[in-house]
């Protein structure tokens, strides 16, 4: 097996369609054979529910199969992971401990690479093809952590006024991990809840396709219905519904990471 890519979902700014992206890309990639490990780092539990009714989710929350009680901790992640019941396609579960990360991780030895570490066993196993993180909506030390135990990451922007609001900062820290984590690349900007009818759109799309040096995926994700339907029902909507626009959508915007991870990394 090729050596397992990390690739993290990360925007500091709310709304930004990050979590379903996250959800959607990962279950697409194991649709299309790719084995794939989801970590759930926000404390909100968002990618967690993707796949769990919330009863299941509370349940992991409370237990001991969770991200934090692997941070705190410092364990492998190996025992932490969980089946999610789709082909392919495990889940570090989130619990909402993680709201104390940034003060647990302060006192530890080297902090900004405990979840690396945490990684290190499983992604030698190379049981792997892909690990996709959800990163909270923040740019601090747990965000960093995440940053620093990727090689990717993708940037999901909402086509809205307040879509690009904070976008400067978000490369700023990347460029900031980049110190740490030499190897980090931004894999792109995925533009999400795009309605083609609204003039902001073409806005937001053109202000992206002049930015230099970044890459903006060709694949966006319009505005669906489906994909609240599948939310409501604890799935990603390729899962739920195949047919729908989104599942289109989400599954070409999936291949195109695919191809892009797949060659030489790009800043």
């Amino acid at each position: 097996m090729a050596k397992t890519k990390v690739i993290a979902f990360a925007n500091n700014k709310g709304g930004s369609g990050k979590t379903t992206t996250c959800s959607n890309v990962g279950c697409a990639m194991a649709m299309l054979g790719k084995k794939v490990l989801m970590i759930d780092g926000d404390m909100q539990l968002n990618l967690t529910i993707s796949f769990f009714d919330e009863e299941q989710a509370y349940e992991h929350a409370k237990g001991e199969k969770n991200i934090y009680r692997a941070i705190v901790a410092e364990k492998d992640l190996t025992d932490f992971i969980v089946p999610t019941g789709i082909k392919n396609l495990d889940i570090v579960p989130s619990t909402s401990l993680m709201s104390s990360i940034e003060f647990d991780l302060f006192a530890k030895w080297q902090r900004e690479s405990v979840l690396k570490k945490c990684l290190e066993r499983v992604r030698e196993k190379g049981g792997y093809d892909y690990i996709l993180i959800d990163a909270p909506p923040t740019l601090g030390g747990w965000v960093m952590n995440i940053m620093c135990a990727s090689d990717f990451v993708i940037i999901p922007v909402e086509a809205s006024p307040w879509g690009l609001f904070g976008l400067a900062n978000m490369f700023e820290f990347c460029n900031q991990a980049k110190k740490i984590a030499p190897e980090l690349n931004v894999l792109g900007i995925a533009i999400t809840k795009a309605d083609e009818r609204k003039k902001y759109f073409k806005q937001t799309l053109e202000t992206l396709q002049a930015m230099d040096g970044v890459r903006l995926f060709e694949n966006y994700i319009r505005v669906d219905s489906a994909v609240e339907w599948a939310q409501d029902n604890s799935q990603p909507v390729v899962a739920f519904k195949k047919t729908s626009r989104s599942a289109v959508e989400y599954t070409e915007l999936t291949k195109e990471i695919i191809k892009y991870g797949n060659r030489k990394k790009r800043n």
